[in-house]
C-alpha cells in the first residue's frame, strides 16, 4: 500500500496543472493571517516554485503535498512540512482544506498520512504547529491526530494593529 494514500485520497507532489489551485489557496487573504505570507503570490512565482522545487525536505527545507481525491482527480487541500531543522530533526506542519470539503474528515486523513510518512519514512522526531487560540476546529483536528498543546505564545500573530495569542502543538515520534 502507498504510504501517502488512504480511503480514496492521496498526498502527492505539486504538478504544473495545480497552478490555478495553488494560486487560489495561496492568495486567500484570510489564510495570510494564519501563515507567514505578507501578500499575494504571482502566477509567475508559483509556476517557478512548481518547476524548480525538488519536493525533497532535505534539499528544500520543506515538503509541500497536494491532497487529492483519487476518483475525481480533484485537489481538495494542501499540506506542508516547512521550517525543517535537520539538527533537531523537527518540522512545522501547515494544512489548508478547501472550504467546500471541510468537516468531512479530510484534514484528519491528510494530517495522519503526513504524520505517519514523516515519522516512519522520513524519520522525523517531532512535528509541531502554531494555531490561533480562537481556531477551535484546527486545535480539535490536531488533538484528534495525537498532537498535544505544549505552549501558549502571547501576542504571536499580528492582524492589522492588534496581536493574537497562539497555541503551539507538537507530536513526538515515540
Amino acid at each position: 500500500m502507498d504510504l501517502l494514500q488512504k480511503d480514496g485520497y492521496r498526498l502527492r507532489a505539486p504538478e504544473p496543472e495545480d497552478l490555478d489551485c495553488m494560486i487560489q489557496f495561496e492568495n486567500t487573504p484570510t489564510l495570510w493571517e494564519v501563515g507567514n505570507a505578507t501578500g499575494p503570490y504571482s502566477r509567475f512565482h508559483l509556476k517557478q516554485y512548481i518547476e524548480t522545487n525538488k519536493n525533497d525536505i532535505y534539499t528544500d527545507g520543506q515538503l509541500r503535498l497536494m491532497v487529492e481525491s483519487i476518483a475525481h482527480k480533484e485537489v481538495v487541500g494542501i499540506i506542508d512540512l516547512f521550517d525543517y531543522n535537520a539538527f533537531h530533526n523537527r518540522a512545522e506542519v501547515g494544512i489548508v482544506i478547501a472550504e467546500s470539503c471541510q468537516s468531512k474528515g479530510l484534514g484528519e486523513l491528510a494530517l495522519n498520512l503526513l504524520t505517519d510518512f514523516s515519522f516512519n519514512y522520513l524519520g522525523i522526531h517531532q512535528l509541531y504547529a502554531h494555531i490561533d487560540v480562537t481556531n477551535v476546529s484546527c486545535r480539535r483536528l490536531f488533538a484528534k491526530c495525537g498532537f498535544n498543546e505544549c505552549a501558549l505564545l502571547k501576542d504571536w500573530m499580528r492582524t492589522g494593529t492588534t496581536y493574537r495569542d497562539v497555541v503551539m502543538v507538537q507530536r513526538l515520534n515515540s
